[in-house]
């Protein structure tokens, strides 16, 4: 009887188990050993047994078939919970479900549409500062740019000397989610990350109190005056904790991928002309509007292929609360899981050559991402779908569009373009570029 057994694996060395390949550079420690057992195999990683899954097949299973047997607030390492409170990104079950159908108005439908006109001017401002700047790295742009979107649309603050303040508060937050050190003194990362989500949390607590008395058009007042089913708000402590998802989560991941964009359409000549004819195509009919945001097919394809390549984020955790049976092994509950979505968007059956750039894999005639369900996953899937993915979309769209219709750029010499993975996906020297009007 095969089905009692663990599946194949190590759990490395006592106390530390794999953690160190694992953080060192988790997409190559997942690679070989998918090479070596297949699509399920066990590890110890940051202290805990764990299961590790790739693959369509697997990530239909725990994202959406079985869900139940997962928790996210139990898969998650302390230092997410401890960074990121009790945001709906660590929720579960039905409070998850009303947080949920709360926040999502406030992304969707009508109030989407009322965002696009503020993403447009405010990477117009971007443009003309870039244009000025001729050559800057554009990683360190793009974060700015994002975050300004981000904090007027979603918390209705303006952009300025605080925003670029609180932008750099988050990078310190960002960079103590994965910090192997748990002790939270001032000189490690951790630490610094803490002392960084108390002064982001003192400004979102003031925000949020001037959005109860007056509410504006931006996300955070839409949340301010939601109700559930039974009538009941948000309470000021759950505000203030989704406002920090909301931000942290409406910028960092549309920055990797806005970079990559740009660092694949300058890498790509031929690429970059198909989308910008695209463009100039739909410029001639008028000015960028919300009607031609949903005429843009190339452009969606290539960004598709954005984000198989490079995810902003390479994988995620959830705890196994439920013993459960995957290919004829069991996993009993307390364990961890790992799920890798950079491995599943790399797998050679469903993307031929994934190593490989090309946009055309998402065309009408090959459309490989819909051979098995949960094939393309950087925002995630099933139900749980990440709730912003509308909102980092069209901002994507607008920013590329402007790009694509006004300048070009070229990609200085010099400089390392090697993924890394942690916090989010970035190139190693942040795509320094050359930049100017066409």
């Amino acid at each position: 009887m095969k089905n009692d057994l663990n599946p194949p694996g190590s759990f490395g060395l006592p106390l530390f188990g794999e953690t160190f390949a694992f953080i060192a550079n988790p997409y190559t420690f997942v690679k070989k050993r998918y090479q070596k057992y297949g699509s399920i195999f066990k590890t110890n990683i940051l202290g805990r047994p764990t299961v590790v899954m790739v693959g369509p097949e697997a990530v239909e299973f725990f994202l959406s078939s079985q869900m139940e047997s997962f928790s996210w607030r139990e898969g998650w390492p302390n230092n997410f919970k401890i960074l990121l409170g009790e945001s709906l990104f660590l929720q579960d079950g039905e409070e998850h479900r009303r947080n949920r159908r709360l926040i999502m108005p406030a992304l969707h439908g009508p109030a989407l549409a009322n965002y696009a006109d503020t993403m447009a001017d405010i990477t117009d401002s971007y443009l003309k500062k870039w244009e000025q700047k001729q050559e800057f790295t554009w990683l360190e742009e793009f974060k700015q740019l994002t975050f300004d979107i981000a904090s007027q649309l979603l918390l209705g603050t303006n952009p300025g000397a605080e925003n670029a303040r609180l932008s750099r508060l988050f990078q310190r937050l960002t960079n103590g989610l994965l910090a192997i050190n748990p002790l939270p003194l001032p000189f490690t990362k951790f630490g610094q990350a803490i002392a960084a989500r108390n002064q982001i949390l003192e400004h979102l607590t003031k925000v949020v109190r001037e959005r109860q008395l007056n509410p504006t058009n931006d996300a955070l007042s839409l949340l301010v005056q939601a109700r559930d089913e039974e009538g009941n708000c948000m309470s000021e402590k759950e505000l203030i904790a989704q406002a920090l998802l909301l931000l942290f989560a409406g910028h960092e991941t549309t920055t990797s991928m806005l970079t990559w964009l740009c660092l694949e359409l300058a890498r790509h000549p031929e690429v970059m002309q198909r989308a910008r004819e695209e463009q100039l195509q739909l410029a001639s009919i008028g000015a960028l509007n919300l009607e031609h945001l949903g005429q843009m097919p190339y452009l969606e394809q290539v960004l598709s292929e954005v984000e198989r390549l490079h995810p902003p984020v390479g994988g995620g955790f959830r705890g196994v609360i439920k013993e459960f049976e995957f290919n004829g092994y069991r996993i009993p509950a307390g364990w961890q899981l790992y799920y890798s979505i950079l491995m599943t968007h790399q797998i050679e059956e469903i993307y031929p050559e994934p190593e490989r750039f090309d946009p055309e894999r998402f065309s009408p005639q090959r459309q490989e991402h819909r051979q098995y369900p949960m094939s393309l996953i950087g925002f995630g899937g099933g139900p749980r779908i990440c709730v912003g993915i509308a909102f980092a979309k069209m901002e994507m769209k607008i920013v590329a569009a402007q790009l694509l219709r006004r300048y070009d750029w070229e990609i200085l010499p010099h400089q390392s373009l090697a993924p890394v993975p942690i916090p989010t996906n970035h190139p190693q020297d942040g795509l320094k570029v050359r930049f100017q009007p066409r």
